[in-house]
């Protein structure tokens, strides 16, 4: 069995309504993959529960799989013939046959497909938590992976449950420091790498074995037609979505450069409606994030820039799925050799400016930055800058990602200075600059105002040290 890494505050969180006095509800949501199942499994490791997963099936069939799986949970045979058509009757079945000790778990995975077979369920388990489970010993974890399903229908004002939450999850991929502890033994470089292309997924991480190379591991777990995340991408979005022919186009211009939506309406031929409706759901699936240029001052609409937000998306779209025919001719080797390794350094340079901004909060903590802080990036049609912290304390950070090789410390201090010299600067505030390098700079130049540099080690030194701290 796989060993368990990391989720600890997760499972402070749940073992402390498990053992709090009254019910307890939890929705746990997040994106697929990102090991919402694992949690719960782990959570119910020892103890006495019903973990439920929905699917597209009639209602019946639903409610008949759940008392089957009580009647073995419970160890209460005759529930597993139980005459329910509906779930209220269903789930006071189940609840009244409870014994204790504690509290009872019913844990239902995949929601979002069981309130759609049964929409009349949310209000339903309303009506029971009011009137019985509240003051009762029931722990109801409700967990889906259609993020805007869960904020909508689960936590949301008009949803039914709204208010009724005693806690919640919103489960995220590791960040990039917890996710090097899936490969004990290799080097920074490699940590990143592998994270570069599976983000902070476990299911994903523990593809890379930790005794191969990163390369040969993307060989053997993406360019091989027969290995499982080679159709990974493919298979999340055929089970979620409709119309993927548009999806597809959508992505595949993400990932070769476009942003603005009309440059992806422009690539795709989608007209801006139908493509704010594809945007919207990708978004929703947690797929994509919204980004504006970062100032201080309201976000413009018409500035929206898009980004594939999931790194394995990202990477497919951009490489493998283009190359698809290739592979399946060539084989993984080959098409690693002449259509992947060619173009990996520059791609790993954006991958680097992302992991900068997911850095600069925990050299903020580091630092003993008490202010407020907004993270992102800047652009106008005259610079692009990489990373942009703008603190509540008069003082904005821009910074510079190099992942590549650094030929000259002068030159990209003075490139940042030219960068930091068109930033707006609409609150007037004092600009500090920040230079992010893969490696150390030996003797970096002095620069006017404040200049601190850092390298890859030192991005995961100060990610671990300030996570540790209480």
């Amino acid at each position: 069995m796989d060993e368990f890494v990391g989720r600890e505050e997760q499972l402070r969180l749940l073992e402390s309504a498990f053992e709090g006095p009254g019910g307890a509800f939890v929705p746990i949501y997040g994106r697929r993959r990102v090991g919402k199942s694992e949690l719960i499994l782990r959570f119910l490791h020892g103890r006495r529960g019903i973990y439920f997963i929905g699917k597209r099936a009639q209602a019946g069939l639903q409610i008949r799989e759940f008392l089957q799986e009580a009647a073995v949970a419970l160890q209460e045979p005759l529930l597993a013939t139980f005459p329910a058509e509906h779930w209220k009757p269903a789930l006071q079945a189940v609840v009244q046959r409870w014994k204790g000790p504690g509290k009872l778990v019913l844990a239902f995975d995949e929601f979002q497909w069981t309130a759609e077979a049964s929409p009349e369920l949310p209000s339903i388990l309303q009506e029971l938590w009011d009137r019985e489970w509240r003051r009762g010993r029931v722990f109801l974890i409700l967990c889906g992976s259609y993020i805007g399903f869960m904020e909508r229908e689960i936590l949301g004002r008009k949803s039914p449950l709204f208010g009724r939450r005693t806690g919640q999850i919103l489960l995220k991929p590791f960040p990039f420091h917890e996710a090097a502890r899936f490969h004990p033994g290799w080097s920074l470089d490699d940590c990143a790498r592998a994270y570069f292309i599976c983000g902070g997924v476990p299911l994903y991480l523990r593809r890379f074995s930790r005794h191969r190379s990163v390369e040969t591991n993307l060989a053997a777990e993406l360019l091989d037609e027969h290995a499982p995340l080679f159709a990974e991408p493919d298979f999340l979005l055929r089970e979620e979505l409709r119309d993927l022919v548009n999806y597809y186009a959508v992505l595949l211009a993400l990932s070769s450069g476009a942003s603005p939506s009309r440059e992806i309406s422009r690539r795709t031929g989608i007209g801006d409606r139908a493509l704010h409706y594809y945007l919207a759901q990708l978004v929703d699936l947690g797929y994509l994030r919204r980004r504006y240029p970062l100032t201080g001052r309201p976000p413009v609409p018409r500035h929206v820039r898009y980004e594939l937000d999931d790194p394995l998306l990202r990477f497919w779209f951009r490489f493998v799925y283009p190359n698809t025919s290739f592979i399946r001719q060539m084989g993984p080797e080959r098409a690693l050799k002449d259509r992947i390794r060619p173009e990996l350094e520059s791609y790993w340079g954006g991958c680097f400016e992302r992991l900068c901004r997911e850095a600069l909060p925990h050299l903020y903590r580091r630092e003993r930055v008490s202010a407020s802080f907004e993270i992102g990036t800047y652009w106008d049609k005259s610079v692009q800058i990489d990373l942009v912290g703008l603190r509540d304390d008069g003082w904005t950070d821009v910074g510079e990602c190099k992942w590549g090789a650094v030929p000259s410390a002068t030159g990209l201090l003075k490139e940042l200075d030219g960068k930091a010299g068109r930033y707006p600067n609409p609150r007037h505030a004092t600009i500090g600059r920040r230079i992010f390098t893969r490696r150390r700079i030996a003797h970096p130049p002095p620069g006017p105002g404040v200049v601190k540099w850092y390298a890859l080690p030192d991005l995961y030194a100060a990610a671990r040290l300030s996570s540790a701290r209480p």
